[in-house]
């Protein structure tokens, strides 16, 4: 449902490169992937160009990170914050994430489903702030950009041989995607308990 209003409302911003810069930013607000996905089959389409598309991605999507960290930030200055996390274990926290602070945004962005706790921890931990900013621009922009072309790619195949069905095609994707994304998840999860031991 969400897919398709959101590709209805790109559509319909054809042609004025205010509107479709703001649905795109908004979109990865909503389900960044999702949006990056559609937003290359609408450049595939020829209803987007692919600098808006691309610069508006980047832009939505570490604004939303940066947006994640001072939710963590401010989480952190609530007296129940202040009750189930010591001052001490948030100082020890913050040593650790701060000086690996650049691995731990790329992996977060990598697979999906770690972003959200990963960059609210950052925050809460009051991690460097410009840090975590270069860092999140970083992995966006290998992230984004990988996924965008190869769905650019597909998204062009797609529109060839499906037509109208393309976004039965895109559905699939998105499906695919989720679900390498778990795998990924469930390996790194494995490795990290190994480690431990």
């Amino acid at each position: 449902m969400w897919l398709t209003d959101f590709s209805t409302l790109l559509g319909s911003a054809a042609g004025s490169p205010p509107l479709e810069i703001t649905t795109i930013i908004l979109g990865t607000f909503i389900l960044e992937d999702a949006a990056t996905l559609l937003a290359a089959m609408q450049v595939a389409a020829g209803a987007v160009s692919l600098p808006i598309a691309l610069g508006s991605l980047y832009a939505g999507i570490v604004l939303g990170d940066i947006g994640l960290y001072w939710l963590g930030r401010l989480s952190g200055r609530h007296p129940w914050a202040h009750r189930l996390v010591p001052q001490r274990r948030r100082d020890i926290g913050r040593d650790w994430v701060s000086v690996r602070i650049i691995p731990v945004v790329v992996v977060s962005r990598f697979i999906p489903g770690l972003r959200l706790p990963t960059y609210t921890t950052c925050g809460f931990l009051r991690a460097p702030f410009l840090a975590f900013v270069a860092a999140a621009i970083l992995a966006t922009l290998a992230w984004t950009s990988l996924l965008f072309f190869v769905s650019l790619k597909l998204g062009a195949l797609m529109v060839h041989y499906l037509g109208p069905w393309r976004w039965v095609g895109l559905a699939v994707f998105v499906v695919i995607l989720i679900m390498v994304g778990r795998v990924a998840a469930r390996w790194h999860a494995d490795r990290i308990g190994k480690d431990a031991l």
